[in-house]
C-alpha cells in the first residue's frame, strides 16, 4: 500500500529529525523507507542526518553518492542531494565531483559487496591519491539486495545462499586494506556504538582533509541472520556486539582470537597532501596554456 494511501490518525507521531530526509520533506515531516525488518541502515542514515542537523551543516555543500545495493533507498532519509551512481563506481564519480569544485566534499555511501569487489580498484586508487572525500562503508556481510550470496566480508564458516554449508574463505578487512593504501583517516564502528560512528563522521566531513574512510558493521536479518540462526533482529544486533573489540583490547590478543571478529575505533588520524590542492597548486603554478 502506498504512503499516500495510509488513513490519516489523530494522532500525528513527529520524527525530531524527519523534516530533514528527502521523504520527509515529500510528507510533511514523517521519514519513510523500504529496509527490511531490523536492518541496521535505517539507523546509520538517521544517524548521518542528526550530524548534519545537530552541526548546522549546509547539506549543499556535501553531495551524496549512492551506488546500488540494499542501501539504494537511503536518499530518502538523508538530508541533502544524492547522485546514483552504478554497482562499484560512485569513487570515480565523487572524485569527478571534488576535482570540478573543490569548495564541494562528496560522501561516497558504499555496501561490502560494491566497495570491495567490483568496486576495489576504485577504493585502492582514492585511498591512494588521497582526494578530500568521505568514504562509508556499510558492512552487512551479505550481497543483501540480490539474495544474499558470501561477499568478500563474510566470516569465514557463515552460511550464505552460496555458502549453504558455510564459506571457508577468509573475509577482506577493509579498514586493513585502506590504511594499506595510505587513506589519512580510517575508522571502524558498527550500529551498536552508532554514538561514535557520529563522532567520526562529523570529523571526517569538518576537520579532516583528504581521505576519510569508516565502516559500520550493519546486523541482515533476511540473509545473514535467517541463514545462521539469527532471524530476529536483537540476535543479530547481539552477535555483531559479541563479536567487536576495541583497538586496545586487540593490542592483546592472537590472530586466532580475532578471527572473524571487528576492531573498532580510529585506526588512522594523519595529515598529508590531498589531491585537489595538488591539482589546483599545479594549475596556478605553471598556468594554462592556450
Amino acid at each position: 500500500m502506498s504512503y499516500l494511501a495510509i488513513p490519516k490518525s489523530a494522532e500525528k507521531p513527529e520524527h525530531p529529525y524527519g523534516k530533514y530526509t528527502n521523504s520527509g520533506k515529500m510528507t510533511g515531516g514523517m521519514p519513510l523507507h523500504y529496509f527490511c525488518r531490523g536492518c541496521g541502515y535505517g539507523a546509520i542514515g538517521q544517524a548521518i542526518t542528526r550530524v548534519f542537523v545537530d552541526e548546522n551543516i549546509d547539506a549543499k555543500k556535501f553531495p551524496f553518492v549512492v551506488n546500488v545495493g540494499c542501501y539504494s533507498q537511503l536518499p530518502v532519509i538523508l538530508p541533502g542531494d544524492c547522485l546514483m551512481a552504478l554497482h562499484g563506481r560512485g569513487l570515480p564519480v565523487a572524485t569527478g565531483i571534488k576535482l570540478s569544485n573543490p569548495e564541494l566534499k562528496p560522501i561516497s555511501i558504499h555496501g561490502d559487496g560494491d566497495l570491495l569487489s567490483i568496486g576495489t580498484n576504485h577504493f585502492v586508487h582514492a585511498c591512494r591519491r588521497n582526494i578530500d572525500v568521505v568514504i562509508i562503508l556499510l558492512n552487512n556481510k551479505v550481497y543483501g539486495m540480490t539474495g544474499g550470496q558470501v561477499a568478500p566480508t563474510t566470516p569465514t564458516t557463515f552460511k550464505a545462499t552460496t555458502a549453504p554449508y558455510g564459506y571457508e574463505e577468509p573475509p577482506m578487512d577493509s579498514v586493513k586494506v585502506a590504511m594499506a593504501c595510505g587513506a589519512s583517516y580510517v575508522a571502524r564502528w558498527t550500529t551498536n556504538t552508532l554514538r561514535q560512528f557520529m563522532k567520526s563522521f562529523k570529523e571526517a566531513l569538518l576537520e579532516h582533509k583528504g581521505v576519510s574512510f569508516i565502516e559500520v558493521v550493519s546486523q541482515c536479518v533476511t540473509y545473514f541472520g535467517r541463514k545462521n540462526k539469527m532471524g530476529e533482529p536483537i540476535q543479530t544486533f547481539k552477535f555483531i556486539k559479541d563479536n567487536t573489540v576495541t583497538i586496545k583490547q586487540a593490542e592483546s590478543m592472537s590472530e586466532e582470537e580475532l578471527v572473524n571478529k571487528w576492531v573498532i575505533g580510529v585506526h588512522r588520524r594523519e595529515t598529508r597532501p590531498e589531491l585537489s590542492d595538488i591539482k589546483f597548486d599545479m594549475i596556478k603554478k605553471y598556468g594554462v596554456k592556450k
